[in-house]
């Protein structure tokens, strides 16, 4: 891992983009699906570099999930992307009988997740789709964190088939990891003695910037990229739980339902500590820039800190 938090150099939408091509290009069952966001999501120049391997079936996301479970029972490899909120909430049912049900295979991506949709507005301000994901029986569920983790999840995804949905923002992410790293089990960053930090997508940078305030007070922290919501790391959750006697999660995200819920309730059946989840509580979203949205939702370094600090008291 990095030790400065600098942004990546590609969007993470190029890197979509560029890893969907160089897919394609080795496999001609590999096929982009977009919901008329195309220029959104840099793939509209896939139309041209893979002309046989793209389409844009415009506004009408259910109908993007028919005809992505036609293109899979055919043997094709799609991929699928929208902003999260239509390519989960919108297209639920077609996502729960038409792929998982019906066991087919389909890559699926959110973009512009939570707060970063900024001036996109509350209709468009996903928190809840990893906790419909979540409930789709085998269904995996990423959030990444920086460009080189969401190539690598995808062609994660590539390989193992099934449902799998990717969460992720479009802009540049902070850089975290170097060419190269593995994603086959989570992240851990940092390992601290007094509290484990679990955190995924933008709040894995706001985690780290946490355990360096924290440390300033005395306090050492453990900070977790979890990555993968479904399945998670069970193994790597209880042991640290062990470690450090309390736990905190951090997530662009309802805190019901996503990674907070994930975490409490592996911890609630096996190992109970204080928990305390970072999140958005019963709000919808709304039109702003990022810096004021996460500050908004309490979604930042310092509300990290502030509960973080708390929870060790409760330890004592």
């Amino acid at each position: 891992m990095t030790q400065t938090l600098q942004l990546d150099a590609l969007e993470m939408r190029q890197v979509y983009a560029k890893t969907l091509k160089e897919l394609a290009a080795a496999d001609d069952r590999v096929i982009a699906l977009e919901a008329d966001l195309s220029r959104s999501m840099s793939t509209g120049r896939l139309k041209d570099e893979i002309p046989n391997q793209y389409l844009n079936l415009g506004i009408m996301e259910a109908n993007m999930m028919g005809v992505t479970a036609g293109l899979s029972l055919t043997g094709r490899k799609p991929f699928v992307h929208s902003f999260g909120q239509f390519v989960t909430r919108r297209a639920f049912d077609q996502i729960f009988v038409s792929l998982a049900y019906a066991k087919l295979n389909a890559v699926l991506v959110g973009s512009d997740a939570g707060v970063t949709a900024e001036h996109n507005g509350g209709t468009h301000m996903t928190f809840e789709d990893m906790g419909l994901m979540r409930e789709v029986p085998n269904a995996k569920v990423y959030e990444v964190s920086d460009a080189v983790q969401f190539a690598y999840i995808l062609r994660k995804a590539y390989r193992e088939g099934g449902v799998n949905y990717i969460r992720t923002i479009r802009k540049n992410a902070v850089h975290l990891y170097e060419e190269g790293e593995t994603f086959e089990k989570v992240k851990v960053l940092t390992e601290g003695k007094d509290i484990t930090i679990v955190a995924c997508g933008i709040l894995v940078a706001e985690a780290l910037k946490a355990a360096e305030q924290l440390k300033e007070k005395g306090i050492s922290a453990t900070v977790i990229d979890m990555f993968s919501i479904k399945p998670l790391d069970v193994e790597t959750l209880i042991a640290s739980a062990k470690q450090t006697g309390a736990v905190l999660t951090a997530e662009n995200h309802n805190v019901n339902g996503g990674l907070g819920s994930a975490v409490a309730e592996v911890l609630g059946e096996n190992y109970p500590v204080p928990l305390y989840r970072i999140g958005v509580r019963e709000q919808f979203g709304q039109v702003g820039k990022l810096d004021y949205l996460k500050e908004f939702y309490g979604l930042t370094a310092s509300n990290i800190v502030e509960h973080a600090q708390k929870l060790v008291q409760r330890k004592k």
